[in-house]
């Protein structure tokens, strides 16, 4: 609109470098003494998309152009992206080519080598075990992403042919047992309880996301396989999009009305520091009551405050409130653009038929000119190929082990009752290893003496903003210092590996289904919408759950407590899947380091090169481990 001018002007000043008390550029031509210490703007606030009364009006004698200009805009044939699943044709042996429908062909292919698969990893196939197969695998052939499995497998077992090292799993894959079967993934599910409904909800199709970690140099060489394979114009990076938020909206529109910077950041620290905090809603929003700053963000006491002081300055008429004013009008605006550090897209065909793609001096494949969410919508499949560096470290340090000792360590084989890895666990001495390095995390696992795998998948799911608050009593109950309690006698299956506590998402999936009968696909929709503070869905949900606790005879009372209880740290609830997976590298990395010691920091220094602070760090605590560092060897 053309009340939002100064605040595109602003935009402009932003992108340029600029002062908006820099001089504005108003005429055109080559002579440089024109623009010499002037800025671009645009001549006046008329820039803006007009309204059919405010064109028919500036054209009011010429009305056939109005007329012509609408003929046109009713030709216009809108251009539809949503598309069904676009999967590369993936090759399959001629044996499997039995039937006129590929993606038949493909589940065919994809269920041999499941049940194959399954012979290695379990051995005897007994009924619990076939039973979960046939229904990942109906769930599979019904959503038709066999083709999209066959992919991921291929070239996560193609890395591991020439040495890659991959994670055992990211995310909710882990879940899947058919994943586990084909070598996707290097985690029991059944062992570990983990959902498959999790990943793939069986009531909604919705695209698979399958995220994989590679050592640093290997996920290059995956990528280059993959880009071979299919075709360099079958295969993109995704762009983003940086938008303004909160905090940066406020700072770069101060910077440049040129407010002191002391100034600009006692301004926007008056913003909550929480994720996804939104300067709209800080001004505007309720305090309190329906859908307000303390339901639905649950801002703390001290952010209500600082809410409130903003909104006195945002009402005022001097500088400070002039910054508020246009950072309310920029903030989500497009800041800049950059390249997903390991979205992958591939097509199966050229993607210029599919999608507009661009060239980037920052990398060598095309980048897509659509953001992630568009497009999935297009149809087009995204996996990210994600670089880590802790595999780096582990590569390296088994590498020095076997040069050292001859000996020659394989990831999958380590075993997890590792006494002295345990030792290391219980001491706190986690520096240089994965997820469990922090000063706060080594507190409490001394106080928590972890002696099983399972308590380690916990406190990397408890270890986070939210949930933190319950490690003191996990850490009670773990050490028998304070009674375990269950609302219900049925709900001890499902919440005994972690104290009566709840911990993660499944533990909610698997009790709704248990205490309500929910389906797989409802009790997945719960996570979401608790996860979402969804309320539409949730209040009906909360119905469907009080019924279904009725049908099953449980208390009334309890069931109203357990909900509530649900809503309130569901929110903070995690995933297990993950949890189970990045507890298993950050086991590794422990075990290398309590049995390997110089070996393994070795490795750790060796990849912290490039960051003083850190090798610094690092020597000292070799150094208080009486492991000796030498200087460089040149």
């Amino acid at each position: 609109d053309q009340q939002d001018a100064n605040a595109h002007d602003i935009l402009l000043c932003i992108n340029t470098g600029e002062k908006q008390a820099t001089p504005k550029a108003r005429e055109v031509g080559d002579d440089d003494m024109l623009v010499k210490g002037k800025r671009f703007a645009f001549y006046n606030d008329q820039f803006y998309f007009k309204t059919t009364a405010e064109m028919t009006a500036l054209f009011a004698e010429v009305p056939q152009a109005i007329d012509n200009t609408n003929e046109i805009v009713d030709k216009i044939q809108l251009l539809d992206l949503k598309k069904d699943i676009l999967l590369p044709n993936f090759p399959i042996p001629d044996a499997f080519k039995i039937h006129r429908d590929d993606t038949v062909n493909q589940w065919e292919y994809l269920k041999h080598l499941t049940f194959e698969g399954a012979k290695k990893r379990y051995g005897e196939i007994d009924q619990q075990l076939e039973e979960r197969i046939n229904f990942e695998l109906f769930t599979v052939k019904t959503m038709g992403f066999a083709g999209y499995f066959l992919i991921v497998a291929d070239f996560i077992n193609h890395g591991k042919d020439i040495g890659v090292f991959v994670g055992p799993g990211r995310g909710s894959a882990a879940g899947s047992v058919i994943a586990y079967c084909i070598g996707i993934t290097n985690i029991d599910p059944i062992k570990y309880n983990l959902l498959f409904e999790r990943f793939l909800n069986p009531d909604r199709k919705s695209m698979p996301d399958i995220d994989t970690d590679f050592d640093d140099d290997g996920r290059q060489k995956v990528i280059d396989y993959v880009v071979k394979k299919y075709g360099y114009n079958q295969v993109a990076q995704l762009i983003t999009y940086g938008t303004m938020a909160a905090k940066s909206s406020i700072k770069d529109v101060a910077r440049v009305m040129d407010l002191p910077l002391p100034e600009s950041n006692a301004l926007a620290k008056l913003v909550s520091d929480r994720p996804g905090t939104n300067l709209n809603r800080l001004i505007f929003a309720n305090i309190s009551g329906a859908d307000s700053l303390h339901e639905r963000e649950n801002y703390s006491t001290d952010d209500i405050e600082r809410a409130k002081e903003l909104r006195k300055i945002f009402a005022g008429d001097d500088m400070k409130a002039q910054i508020l004013q246009e950072a309310v009008k920029l903030e989500g605006s497009v800041r800049n653009v950059g390249i997903h550090a390991a979205g992958i897209i591939i097509a199966p065909f050229d993607l210029t038929e599919l999608i507009p793609v661009a060239v980037s001096k920052e990398s060598d494949l095309l980048v897509t000119q659509f953001e992630g969410e568009v497009i999935e919508n297009a149809g087009v499949i995204k996996m990210d190929f994600l670089g880590l560096r802790t595999l780096s470290v582990l590569k390296t340090a088994l590498h020095l082990i076997k040069q050292n000792h001859q000996i020659e360590i394989v990831l999958e084989d380590i075993p997890l009752e590792d006494k002295k890895t345990f030792e290391l666990y219980q001491r706190g001495e986690m520096n240089g290893t994965f997820q469990f390095e922090s000063p706060g995390m080594q507190k409490y696992l001394k106080e928590l003496k972890p002696d099983k795998f399972e308590d380690l998948i916990a406190m990397n799911a408890l270890y986070r903003p939210g949930p933190m608050e319950y490690i003191p009593k996990y850490i009670l109950r773990k050490n028998g210092k304070e009674k375990i309690t269950y609302d219900l006698p049925v709900m001890e299956e499902y919440l005994k590996e972690t104290y009566g506590i709840t911990v993660y998402q499944e533990q909610v999936m698997l009790l709704s289904q248990s205490l309500a009968n929910f389906t797989k696909g409802e009790a997945d929709v719960l996570r979401k919408a608790m996860g979402k503070k969804q309320r539409d869905v949730l209040d009906k949900m909360k119905d469907k759950f009080m019924e279904g606790c009725a049908k099953n005879e449980h208390p009334q009372k309890i069931c109203e407590k357990i909900w509530t209880d649900w809503e309130a740290f569901a929110q903070y609830a995690f995933n297990k899947s993950h949890s189970t997976c990045y507890s298993l590298v950050a086991y590794h990395t422990a075990y290398l380091k309590a049995n390997y010691p110089a070996e393994y920091m070795a490795a750790v220094l060796t990849h912290s090169q490039n960051n003083l602070e850190s090798v610094t760090f690092f020597i000292e605590d070799c150094k208080s481990s009486g492991l000796k560092v030498l200087g460089p060897h040149v």
